[in-house]
């Protein structure tokens, strides 16, 4: 039996008095890709601050690789083998494309979630332009340059789980395609996924399973062929 590699049960928190997520539960197994859907204010960036220890989760579990990680430090949960792609980017603006880069660097672990180690070089080959630009500053690149940086040095840890909030909003339709075809490659290489993003036909193509958020609970579940028979529930709960 195939094992999840995150498991979340119940996952319940909040800011301050106002409870954002009441009952959320995932799992993602090794190696497949899987989406939170919802619009904006459901839960899903929430969801994804408390896995990484941004924020605590006020019930439920949280389990990577069959360790549970409530009240772990991000650094510590990040060692585990997760890396965030965040809503924003947020390179280091003052360092190069390679200190950048240098900077998150881990090597990889036994059971890696990529066929071949992530390196510099490697990177370097997955997005020239980063080659290019590799002295420039992180203020001194475009929008899109940044968003190859921000996925470029999540990829350096050589994670098993890589996240992405919203990785390609506000991108050039160009820049936008070369990271849907990258997560496809990296989809291929065995890398587990999970990705917030708001071009649902695009997730179709890509993920094994949906979860879709509505009010902090999961309020739908299933793989890509029963979302594509229920488009009433991507006009109920996606729809503006």
């Amino acid at each position: 039996m195939n094992h999840p590699y995150l498991s979340v049960r119940g996952l319940q928190a909040g800011y301050g008095r106002a409870q954002v997520l009441f009952d959320v539960s995932f799992d993602v197994l090794p190696g497949q890709v899987v989406t939170l859907l919802g619009r904006n204010g459901m839960g899903r960036s929430t969801t994804i601050k408390c896995l990484f220890g941004m924020l605590p989760a006020t019930g439920g579990d949280i389990e990577v690789d069959g360790l549970r990680t409530n009240g772990q430090a991000s650094h510590r949960i990040a060692r585990q083998g997760l890396a965030l792609v965040p809503e924003g980017r947020q390179i280091f603006s003052e360092l190069s494309v390679e200190e950048n880069l240098i900077a998150t660097a881990r090597p990889a672990r036994p059971g890696g979630g990529s066929a071949r180690p992530w390196t510099l070089e490697r990177v370097y080959d997955l997005w020239p332009r980063l080659k290019e630009r590799r002295n420039n500053l992180g203020w001194q690149l475009s929008g899109g340059e940044q968003q190859m940086l921000a996925i470029g040095r999540a990829l350096m840890t050589n994670p098993r789980l890589l996240v992405l909030d919203e990785a390609t909003e506000g991108l050039a339709p160009v820049i936008r395609e070369e990271i849907w075809q990258t997560l496809a490659e990296l989809k291929r290489e065995g890398l587990a996924q999970i990705v917030i993003d708001k071009n649902v036909g695009r997730l179709l193509r890509l993920a094994d399973r949906h979860f879709v958020l509505e009010k902090g609970r999961v309020v739908w579940q299933g793989d890509s062929d029963a979302l594509r028979e229920q488009p009433e529930i991507v006009h109920q709960y996606l729809g503006v």
